[in-house]
């Protein structure tokens, strides 16, 4: 585990427990940040790609978030499959299928991209004060 200001990073295994352990983490870290404001947002994405990669990875996951005084926050949540993770349309009585939907709808921006060892998805929260379009 890894955690500046700004910058924090973990690694867990690919255990149901790690939901709850990222979870736990990013709110904390969030909080000591003063990001109280997407927390919940920022939570609920994180434990919704965590889940996606305990399903279909048997590797560890790794989690990172970055903010440096700008208007968004990036995280990332890693695991070793290769293959990007699908959007679909899930049916009102699905009981899954959701997760990227909720990832494209609640971030500013979001995409996947393929690491040596397997890929990152990866997700921009746009952070209160800061207004859209007010990028670096």
């Amino acid at each position: 585990m890894a955690s500046t200001p700004g910058f924090a990073e973990w690694s867990f295994p690919a255990e149901p427990g790690a939901v709850r352990t990222a979870r736990t983490l990013v709110r904390d870290t969030l909080h000591d940040w003063g990001m109280d404001g997407v927390t919940d947002v920022t939570v609920l994405l994180v434990s919704e790609l965590v889940t996606n990669s305990l399903r279909y990875a048997s590797g560890p996951i790794g989690v990172r978030m970055y903010s440096h005084a700008g208007p968004t926050l990036l995280v990332e949540v890693s695991d070793p499959l290769p293959d990007p993770p699908r959007e679909r349309a899930a049916d009102p009585d699905d009981e899954g299928g959701r997760g990227l939907q909720l990832v494209a709808c609640a971030s500013r921006r979001w995409g996947t991209r393929r690491g040596r060892t397997g890929k990152t998805v990866w997700f921009e929260l746009g952070l209160p004060g800061h207004p859209p379009g007010d990028d670096p």
